[in-house]
């Protein structure tokens, strides 16, 4: 595999990264080899330049290989914000989870805690008196027995340790906020702009823009 400092002295020039070297990028910061400073520095180029849809596609297809999957029933949905846009705007996607959820489309919703808006899914949901830190078997169970069920992102993704200090620390995003966690099974999403490209390079994918 590539030298880490290599990744970090190509994005740091502004050139993109292929799907491959983005998806070995996040192996070496999600498995422990790269340093905080590094970590930061890395996320600081993604985002001065703006990630590519290749980086994001990589970034998903490292993540997938270390996550703890969910089956989900045929037909279900993810509804997701990109997360970390610095927008201060409430959790629309938690208020259309549920919505979806209550006219009959079984929806597997991930999502984490507020870095730069004013609630994260979790906050929403455990307002509302939600247990969101539930183990796989626990989503899938909620899944078949309401419809809905909700995927707190360090719970299904522990690789993200190695990058969620620098991450809540900097305030910054990356890939790893573009990313679909997808339950399996899941191969329609509800997405931001930022990811409406994706589905060009993972053609099972089903995506319906919300601008």
């Amino acid at each position: 595999m590539t030298p880490f400092r290599e990744f970090l002295a190509k994005t740091a020039d502004g050139r993109p990264l292929s799907r491959q070297e983005a998806a070995d990028a996040f192996t070496v910061m999600t498995t422990g080899e790269a340093t905080p400073s590094q970590i930061g520095a890395f996320l600081m180029a993604l985002r001065v330049r703006g990630e590519t849809v290749e980086e994001i596609a990589g970034a998903a297809t490292s993540l997938r290989g270390r996550m703890r999957p969910v089956r989900a029933p045929e037909g279900a949905i993810d509804i997701v914000g990109t997360g970390g846009d610095a927008s201060g705007s409430y959790n629309i996607s938690t208020c259309a989870a549920l919505i979806v959820a209550g006219v009959g489309v079984p929806v597997a919703k991930h999502g984490n805690r507020a870095l730069s808006s004013r609630s994260g899914a979790t906050d929403v949901l455990g307002a509302l008196g939600v247990r969101t830190e539930l183990s796989p078997a626990g989503v899938e169970h909620c899944l078949d027995a309401a419809g809905i069920g909700f995927m707190h992102a360090p719970n299904h993704h522990p690789a993200l340790r190695h990058v969620a200090p620098t991450r809540v620390g900097s305030g910054l995003r990356g890939p790893a906020d573009l990313k679909r966690m997808a339950a399996v099974g899941v191969t329609a999403f509800l997405v931001g702009e930022s990811l409406a490209r994706v589905p060009d390079v993972e053609p099972a994918t089903k995506a319906l823009l919300a601008q």
